[in-house]
């Protein structure tokens, strides 16, 4: 049996919630790291769509569903502060 070595390169990370939100609404969010007690990372497995999701959101070309959006901040929220 073979295991899958994990590298950092293959997960993206960002403490930056708008981000999180948005990309989150079209690929799954994968973990959220609260190891560091002043910023917490929401970490998305890396691929090409990611990728591409990530350079419409900072060229501001990335469109969603006001609403959808608003309800996946409150999500992330919820699981950001949600007791572990």
């Amino acid at each position: 049996m073979s295991m899958k070595t994990i590298h950092e390169t293959d997960f993206y990370r960002t403490s930056d919630l708008a981000c999180a939100a948005a990309v989150s609404l079209f690929v799954p969010l994968d973990s959220i790291d609260k190891t560091d007690r002043r910023r917490a990372f929401f970490i998305f497995e890396r691929n090409s769509e990611l990728d591409g999701l990530l350079e419409a959101f900072w060229k501001g070309t990335l469109q969603v569903e006001p609403r959808a959006y608003f309800d996946q901040i409150k999500s992330l929220k919820t699981r950001l502060y949600e007791i572990d």
